[in-house]
């Protein structure tokens, strides 16, 4: 997701796409009595960091990995399945040696397909609010896969560098 995009899903309540305050959030917080000096400084302020994002997007391009359904299958699942969600020709063929039917393989066949269509379907949704689905699901497989004792000590340096206790991976009293 660009920074940018990250910007927009921050500040969109109080500020249109190109950074600049929206005149209904200028009004409500005049109507609140606060300083339309300080109102206009904080609108200048927020406008500095959305052109230093704009920036950086335009010269220093985050990474932006794009994950497909495919990256999520087992190691099995690429064995039996087109990225597509259909069945391999040389899985099929194993499989009616073994004697699955023709009717389960194309139930198989049928769900797996829909899996796919599902991630590229919430995939694009996310896209369109600069959510990169794929690479979010990717950061929680990896942190899921972590050990027990890997969590406890990013815990123990998350504890150092005074991070919130509700973004904690386990309750710090029975940590330990």
């Amino acid at each position: 997701m660009s920074r940018i995009k990250r910007w927009i899903n921050m500040h969109k309540k109080e500020f249109n796409a190109e950074g600049n305050l929206k005149d209904e959030a200028r009004q409500e917080m005049l109507s609140k009595g606060e300083d339309p000096g300080a109102i206009d400084s904080y609108a200048c302020r927020v406008k500095v960091g959305y052109d230093e994002w704009k920036h950086l997007d335009e010269t220093d391009p985050e990474p932006c990995p794009v994950y497909t359904a495919y990256d999520f299958f087992t190691e099995q699942e690429k064995r039996e399945f087109n990225p597509d969600g259909s069945l391999k020709p040389e899985y099929l063929e194993y499989a009616r040696k073994i004697g699955i039917s023709e009717g389960a393989l194309e139930q198989l066949e049928w769900r797996k397909k829909i899996e796919v269509d599902n991630f590229n379907k919430v995939s694009a949704k996310h896209a369109e609010q600069g959510i990169n689905f794929g690479e979010e699901r990717m950061k929680e497989r990896i942190e899921d896969s972590r050990t027990y004792v890997q969590r406890r000590q990013q815990m123990e340096q998350d504890l150092q560098n005074f991070e919130p206790e509700d973004s904690l991976p386990f309750d710090r009293d029975t940590a330990y």
